[in-house]
């Protein structure tokens, strides 16, 4: 199960245009950034013991989908059966199985990290910007970093004298939590990724956070074993349940 600082986290580093509650769930508005702003779920990680009309919760979750022109989406924490339950009788379909990662932040920031190989800034520049868009990281999703009203940085990762990788970082309370980490291809493979994951963990520290997260598709092997490297463990999981 999630904790719930960790879900207060998610959604302060990551929200969405607008959120409605459905009973027992909430549901946000994604405008177009990505299925995490774009669901309904739980309201609270305590709301998954059985009980309450989880029916009527659906039902009132579809029709604010349907009222914002958006499709039906749901994000269930694996724990919760009930839920899957009523989803799946209602013609639903498990997808995208998602691992929620955690590291400290102190032993991330143990290496010195080499002259201008990882910086934090904001706003991001024009060229964090076109890096994003080249690896799928459109306008939308960078929309949602343009919420976040907590502290936040993007980062910037450099290699052979270019612009090569970029990160989003945000902090809430203890928790930081990482979105949208990007490396060009040419530059893959060479290290950049794990010296701007650290450089994450610094600005996570700065801000008085001491545990650093982050999602990353279950049928993902290579970032998993990325990120398993790096001293990330596995705290969590939900998958996104659709409907033809």
């Amino acid at each position: 199960m999630i904790s719930p600082g960790f879900d207060a986290a998610w959604a302060a580093t990551w929200p969405a245009a607008e959120y409605v509650l459905a009973g027992g769930l909430v549901v946000g508005r994604g405008g177009g950034g990505g299925g995490r702003v774009s669901c309904a779920r739980r309201l609270e990680a305590d709301g998954l013991q059985p009980g309450g009309d989880i029916g009527a919760d659906v039902d009132a979750a579809e029709a604010r989908h349907r009222a914002w022109g958006q499709p039906a989406l749901f994000a269930v924490e694996r724990e919760d059966a009930a839920l899957a339950h009523a989803l799946r009788r209602r013609g639903y379909t498990e997808t995208e199985p998602t691992l929620i990662l955690s590291s400290p932040v102190a032993p991330l920031c143990e290496p010195e990290i080499p002259r201008v190989t990882a910086m934090e800034l904001w706003p991001p520049l024009a060229i964090q910007r076109e890096l994003w868009m080249a690896c799928d990281v459109g306008p939308e999703r960078q929309g949602v970093m343009e919420r976040v009203q907590t502290p936040k940085a993007a980062i910037i990762g450099r290699m052979d004298d270019r612009a090569a990788g970029a990160c989003f970082v945000a902090a809430q309370g203890e928790v930081a939590m990482m979105h949208a980490l990007a490396v060009l291809p040419q530059w893959r493979g060479r290290g950049l990724g794990a010296w701007m994951v650290r450089r994450a963990a610094q600005f996570a520290r700065a801000q008085g956070a001491v545990q650093l997260g982050l999602s990353v598709t279950e049928d993902n092997a290579v970032a998993r074993a990325f990120y398993a490297r790096l001293g990330f463990s596995e705290i969590g999981g939900y998958s996104y349940w659709r409907r033809e």
